[in-house]
């Protein structure tokens, strides 16, 4: 029973149990990309359905993990056969079991929120952004988020850490940005926030003659649906629909 019911592999070379990182990445990143379907699919087609059904599977996944056993996990299982040919990357599980409890309380938020209540509003976007922000760093930059918030209460400080950023180190001269390399973001910003401010008065010009919005508010095809509205999604709507 032991062995179903663990959390974290046990091995003699390491003082606490550790688990697979690139695994853990791994399954973040699939989270990451159903959530942001599931999300976009509200926010710009107001069709929740997608929402409710990855709010049940998170829940699960999640469930999995934290109270039965990690390599259980469907996500977890998914990753492992994704980076089967990568050699493993062992960190700490207590402060990945800590992170994955915020994502669980999360998940039950949105249970009651969404599937159960039906709720639509402000409240459910600062909560699929946070999970979606947890996701994108865990599985972009292999920052663990929830595990930085773990050394704020936790007694023992996290061990083993991704990239060895739990032990004190000094970054190497190669890891240092310079002026030059900041000032290469910089400009490569601006120049695209330039372009944006010169394409996008003409794109809305074009979408606008060619829908003729003013034939569409006549017959009621500029009012925005109750969800937008009950979101503070109406005038987003509006423009998601070529009616300003």
């Amino acid at each position: 029973m032991s062995k179903i019911f663990a959390f974290g592999e046990r091995m003699d070379e390491y003082a606490v149990p550790v688990l697979n990182e690139r695994e853990v990445r791994a399954s973040a990143g699939i989270l990451f990309l159903f959530a942001m379907l599931a999300f976009m699919n509200a926010w710009l087609a107001g069709n929740f359905r997608l929402t409710k059904i990855f709010v049940i599977a998170f829940l699960i996944d999640f469930t999995i993990r934290i109270f039965v056993n990690p390599k259980y996990s469907p996500t977890m299982i998914l990753g492992r056969f994704a980076v089967r040919h990568q050699a493993p990357e062992y960190v700490g599980a207590p402060q990945k079991r800590f992170a994955w409890a915020i994502g669980f309380v999360l998940a039950i938020t949105m249970l009651w929120l969404i599937v159960i209540n039906n709720v639509i509003g402000p409240i459910n976007l600062l909560v699929c952004a946070t999970c979606l922000t947890l996701m994108f760093f865990e599985s972009a930059f292999g920052i663990c988020l929830g595990c930085k918030i773990y050394n704020l209460f936790a007694k023992q400080q996290a061990q083993l850490c991704p990239g060895g950023t739990c032990e004190v180190d000094q970054r190497q001269d190669k890891q240092k940005l310079g002026l030059a390399q900041v000032a290469i973001v910089a400009v490569f910003l601006g120049v695209i926030g330039f372009v944006g401010q010169r394409l996008l008065p003409s794109a809305q010009a074009g979408a606008a003659a060619a829908s003729g919005p003013s034939a569409a508010a006549t017959d009621g095809k500029c009012t925005p649906p109750d969800w937008a509205v009950a979101m503070g999604h109406a005038e987003m709507w509006k423009l998601h629909n070529n009616c300003k």
